[in-house]
């Protein structure tokens, strides 16, 4: 496989138009599925997929129906693992203090991407996974993020054409998230309440090196705690210098994304 397919894609190209159409679905998909998603002709993408199949980076069921290959996942999970390695005994040790699904996450883009997760056995709605993304005004990691960033990240995020509401509590108006940041950056902590999930509600903070926002780390629970989860910042706040400390020469880099907040309209 080289060279350019007459649609004008690379190789590289075609590979991520396929491996992206599985990003937002842990189902399979038909190969008229795949088409549709991807834009490639059947014939393209069916020797692909036959290609990618036989390496274990895809797999194909009895159906014909195609999934992620248990080869993709084994490489995936190198991904920033240093790092990973790096913090989890840390949420692991805050987990134990609160009984609660704690998580950390940077971000991406407009986004926020969860890089560890600890969960509760609470039933509480699950927002997002490891590897998933939110958007960063729905979250209590997002807001603990982009209120601290610099202030051009924070004016391009503020001045998009539209912010998705997730639910009836996600705040979508300028001026009402521009107040809410503003109580982050006062206070040091970042709430939701059921903005991202209905009946899941959360409590961030921010992770700092060298005085500048990498990261957050934060917890969800039921919304009948959403009045006194508050009492939950102390930890937070002493995990956050915990991580920063032991991650002092990590290469969150590799995982942050200093692009211009992406314009959605």
């Amino acid at each position: 496989m080289s060279g350019r397919n007459r649609d004008g894609t690379g190789v590289l190209e075609r590979l991520v138009l396929i491996l992206e159409a599985f990003e937002s679905t842990s189902g399979a998909q038909s190969l008229t599925e795949l088409v549709a998603a991807t834009g490639l002709s059947k014939a393209t993408l069916y020797r692909m997929l036959a290609g990618l199949v036989d390496a274990g980076l895809l797999a194909r069921d009895a159906d014909s129906r195609y999934t992620l290959g248990i080869r993709l996942w084994e490489i995936a999970q190198n991904a920033g693992r240093p790092l990973r390695d790096a913090v989890r005994p840390f949420l692991q040790d805050m987990f134990s203090l609160v009984g609660e699904t704690t998580h950390l996450a940077v971000r991406e883009g407009d986004e926020v991407l969860y890089i560890e997760r600890i969960y509760g056995t609470r039933r509480v709605p699950r927002a997002s996974r490891v590897g998933g993304r939110l958007p960063l005004h729905a979250t209590a990691v997002g807001k603990a993020i982009l209120a601290f960033e610099e202030d051009w990240v924070r004016e391009a995020y503020l001045d998009r054409e539209r912010m998705e509401r997730a639910t009836p509590h996600t705040i979508v108006d300028r001026d009402a998230l521009a107040a809410e940041l503003q109580r982050v950056r006062r206070t040091g902590y970042a709430t939701t309440r059921e903005e991202v999930r209905v009946g899941s509600s959360s409590i961030a903070v921010p992770v700092f090196q060298l005085d500048h926002v990498v990261a957050a780390i934060g917890i969800v629970v039921n919304p009948e705690q959403s009045d006194t989860m508050v009492r939950f910042v102390p930890a937070l706040q002493g995990t956050a210098r915990r991580i920063a400390k032991v991650t002092a020469r990590a290469p969150w880099e590799s995982l942050l994304q200093p692009s211009h907040p992406t314009p959605r309209g």
